[in-house]
């Protein structure tokens, strides 16, 4: 994708995953499928929040409002997530809303010149 982006030019599954991450705020989401190179939640995946005791918990301020410019982490994972295809994020490490690392779980691609046979 290129950068700058709108949430409002999203497909419902990638906004659904940006609202996630503005939700949980800092935490993580794991297990995450994907097929055709979207997000599929069904099931579910599963959510682990961090929360701060005496700090804001909220979500993200951003999660109120209806369309906004994506930052380049969002942009970033969405995509992780296309080009996966099919298959599991096994964990997004959200910090402050966006995704911070991603642990991707797929099936190697023997055609591919970087994964020669053994």
């Amino acid at each position: 994708m290129d950068y700058p982006i709108a949430k409002s030019v999203l497909t419902e599954p990638q906004a659904r995953l940006v609202g996630l991450l503005q939700q949980i705020n800092f935490g993580r989401i794991e297990g995450l499928q994907v097929r055709g190179g979207m997000p599929v939640f069904e099931p579910p995946p599963r959510i682990v929040q961090k929360l701060k005791m005496g700090g804001d918990n909220a979500p993200r301020p951003e999660a109120a409002l209806a369309d906004f410019l994506l930052k380049r982490q969002t942009i970033d994972l969405l995509d992780v997530v296309a080009k996966l295809g099919d298959g599991e994020i096994r964990t997004i490490e959200v910090h402050h809303g966006l995704a911070l690392m991603v642990e991707v779980e797929r099936q190697p691609d023997f055609h591919d010149p970087g994964c020669a046979d053994a």
